[in-house]
């Protein structure tokens, strides 16, 4: 089966949001062309979905700015405004973006000990959301990537897939997906492609009909 991973396209990482990636909201009409022909059985979205005070805002971080590094369960992490709290509108999927054509939601963040990028596990790699499991069990051979932010979390969603999901081809839909930096975006490139992502166009995507 052919599924598709809408990575964090939600409110607070759109013009407007809490920790707005420029042109995030570009990336809404590239993943409702690719719900609506690209011939998936299967769609999920992403969603960061933060408790109140989690551990990687700035604002649990006495004298800590948005966009410092800081430290988070011993280890180095990026301090961020505060964030896709949950419930807020903040958190809301982009109201322009098919949630009706949605099967499956993964959440995460939740935990506020550690962050998570990645729609698989969290930045530990202690904790999964079983959502590698989701995939296995309705036998995805091929995903297809797109979302917010590609240096951040469709970076690390993308690198896990390739890791967890070994028998998929995961592909990751360029048109669809915008950055925070332009060198973290060249840099998320580059090593999603060294590990095995494949790297395409939404023409490509949606001439694909595998």
């Amino acid at each position: 089966m052919k599924a598709l991973l809408l990575v964090d396209i939600q409110n607070g990482f759109c013009p407007g949001g809490n920790l707005a990636v420029a042109e995030g909201d570009a990336v809404v009409p590239v993943a409702n062309t690719l719900i609506e022909r690209g011939g998936y059985g299967f769609v999920v979205a992403s969603q960061d979905w933060h408790p109140p005070g989690h551990g990687s805002f700035a604002s649990s971080h006495p004298g800590k700015a948005p966009f410092e590094v800081g430290e988070l369960a011993g280890k180095p992490q990026m301090m961020w405004p505060d964030h896709c709290v949950q419930g807020t509108e903040d958190a809301a999927f982009h109201p322009d973006l098919n949630v009706s054509a949605i099967d499956y939601v993964q959440r995460k963040g939740e935990d506020p000990a550690v962050d998570s990028y990645s729609a698989f596990r969290d930045n530990d790699k202690n904790a999964v959301t079983g959502l590698d499991a989701v995939l296995k069990e309705k036998n995805v051979t091929v995903l297809d990537i797109v979302g917010l932010a590609t240096d951040y979390c469709v970076r690390f969603s993308a690198l896990d897939a390739r890791a967890m999901l070994p028998h998929a081809t995961v592909r990751l839909v360029t048109d669809g997906c915008r950055g925070i930096t332009e060198e973290g975006v060249t840099e998320a490139l580059a090593e999603m492609r060294d590990a095995g992502v494949e790297i395409i166009s939404l023409d490509e995507a949606l001439h694909d009909h595998r």
